[in-house]
């Protein structure tokens, strides 16, 4: 049987997993077998840039956090997987999909996006949207075609008014 601290050790491992899904906007779970200890540290320190980090528990105390949080995804729990908690919604999917796209050895299995199961096709139509500030490029782009409008039309008018 095992020790009171044992048990407690392991309570605490999967609160801590529970406050992390619960805080996180974004969760992947990825298969990471075969990545060298170079290519997890780099992209660790890319998800860092991002404010997401990157860990590895037992699947049996994973599985205990998301019963805890109704979320079923016993067929995901097999073999060795890894965690990305984003506090961000985009970025660290983007930058996860980005690297396991130059990295054969990776495999993205499921994520949890604001509290709800994603597969894989959710998760690459989040990394498909652009970044912030493409967006707000694009943003300005668009207001700047009716300025130019406006100016063009303006300018004809003023021309009709001399002739």
């Amino acid at each position: 049987m095992a020790s009171s601290k044992i048990l407690d050790t392991k309570k605490a491992i999967v609160e801590e997993i529970t406050d992390k899904l619960k805080t996180s906007e974004s969760v992947i779970l990825f298969e990471y077998q075969g990545l060298t200890v170079s290519e997890v540290s780099e992209l660790r320190r890319k998800l860092r840039e991002n404010e997401a980090e990157v860990k590895v528990y037992k699947n049996t105390l994973l599985k205990r956090a998301l019963d805890d949080m109704n979320l079923n995804l016993d067929s995901f729990l097999e073999g060795p997987n890894a965690i990305m908690f984003g506090k961000n919604l985009l970025e660290p999917i983007k930058t996860i999909t980005e690297f396991a796209k130059n990295h054969d050895k990776m495999t993205i299995r499921v994520g949890i996006i604001n509290g709800e199961e994603a597969n894989l096709t959710v998760i690459n139509e989040y990394a498909a949207i652009p970044s912030y500030e493409g967006l707000l490029t694009m943003l300005a782009a668009g207001m700047m075609e009716h300025v130019r409008n406006l100016a063009i039309g303006l300018n004809l008018y003023a021309e009709k008014l001399e002739n």
